[in-house]
Parts: structure tokens; sequence; C-alpha cells
């Protein structure tokens, strides 16, 4: 009894490369064409660890990122490092969500930890910015920066004096600016000494292979 011919989804999940071409280029069958679970060959070819599979779909318009019906890509499907590797460098990308809220290192964090470390350590940084805090000097700080400030003030205000002296000239206007000078150095001085620390926030964790159709 002869066996019914493979579907593209068990082809690509087998790597019966000959078949997945034959399929593409003879019956026009798209890289990206779902099965009655929206699972779609380049979803099965990275599910089983087929790269030349997944090369070769990839040439043929396969999308590293095409989605099934949970928003889960290729990526979510990968069970080594190896093919998580493989499809990183062809633009998977890892900064999202499906529609469960779950991104592909969370996803394979518990079955597949160690494909999840390798995501991680490739992983652009969430798009959110860190928050950069402003951080108080200490009490000690603050007197040292007082004191400096108000030992210039009073050997600036004893100078104008002494010239208004000599010069017999009225000092108020010039001790007026001095003033103000020196309370807009103390504010100055108060915000450098204020230093940003980034804020940084953990990532959540939390985490199977869908059977590829027959029929």
């Amino acid at each position: 009894m002869t066996r019914p011919l493979k579907n593209i989804w068990v082809a690509a999940g087998d790597g019966e490369l000959d078949r997945v071409r034959h399929l593409i280029e003879h019956e026009s069958v798209s890289p990206n064409a779902p099965d009655p679970f929206t699972y779609t060959p380049m979803h099965a070819a990275a599910s089983y660890g087929q790269l030349q599979v997944l090369e070769y779909l990839i040439s043929c318009g396969g999308d590293v990122n095409v989605e099934d019906s949970d928003g889960d890509t290729p990526i979510y499907t990968v069970e080594n490092v190896e093919t998580a590797r493989f499809l990183v460098d062809h633009g998977a990308v890892l900064d999202r969500q499906n529609s469960e809220g779950v991104s592909p290192i969370e996803h394979l964090r518990e079955e597949f930890s160690e494909v999840a470390n390798f995501l991680q350590t490739v992983a652009v940084p969430a798009s959110a910015p860190t928050i950069p805090v402003l951080q108080q000097p200490s009490q000690r700080e603050q007197e040292v920066a007082s004191e400096q400030l108000t030992t210039a003030l009073m050997s600036s205000v004893e100078e104008i004096m002494q010239r208004a002296d000599t010069e017999g000239t009225d000092p108020d206007e010039e001790l007026r600016q001095l003033v103000s000078r020196t309370v807009l150095e103390g504010v100055v001085t108060g915000y450098a000494m204020s230093e940003p620390v980034e804020d940084d926030r953990p990532v959540n964790d939390t985490p199977t292979k869908r059977p590829r159709t027959e029929d």
C-alpha cells in the first residue's frame, strides 16, 4: 500500500527538503501557509530544528516573524540554541509578546531554559527607558558646600566695602548683585550634587510543540 505524500508542514518538520522544494516550486505552496491550526512550515521547521529547510523557506519568502493564531512566531517553537541562533541571525524579533502577553524568552524559560538564557544574552533591552532618580547629597556634603559659598560671599563683601570706602561710592547695588549671584550659585551647586541613578526593573519570568497536521 502506497503511503500518502506528506504535506508541507510534515515534510518541513521531518527535514525532507526535496518534498518541501517540490511543493513550493511545483505546487505553489507558500512557505508561510497556515495549516488548520495556523501552524506554518516556518513554525514546523523551527520546532524540529530543520535548519536546511528553514534556510530554503526563507530564500523563498519565508517570514521568520510569521504569527500563528496565538501570536507565536517560529522563535517560540525552538528547542535548541542552534536553531534559536539561526532565527535571530535571520531577523527573529525577541522584543515582542504573543496574544497572552508572553515574550519568546518567557515562553521558553520553563522547558528550554538553555535556549531562553541564550536569547536573553542577545535580546535588545526592553523599549521602556530606565528612570533616572536624583540621589540627594549627604548632610556633610551640603554643609561643606554651604560653608564654601558663605566664605566666598563674606570675602567678596569685604572687598566691595573696602573699595567703596576708598573710592567714596555707594556699595548697595554691587552688594545686591553679589547676593543674587551667590544664591544662583547655591542652586546650581545643589543640582550638580544630585547624581542620577538608573532604576533597573527585573524582567518577568513565566512559561508546546504543536502537532504537525498529517492531512
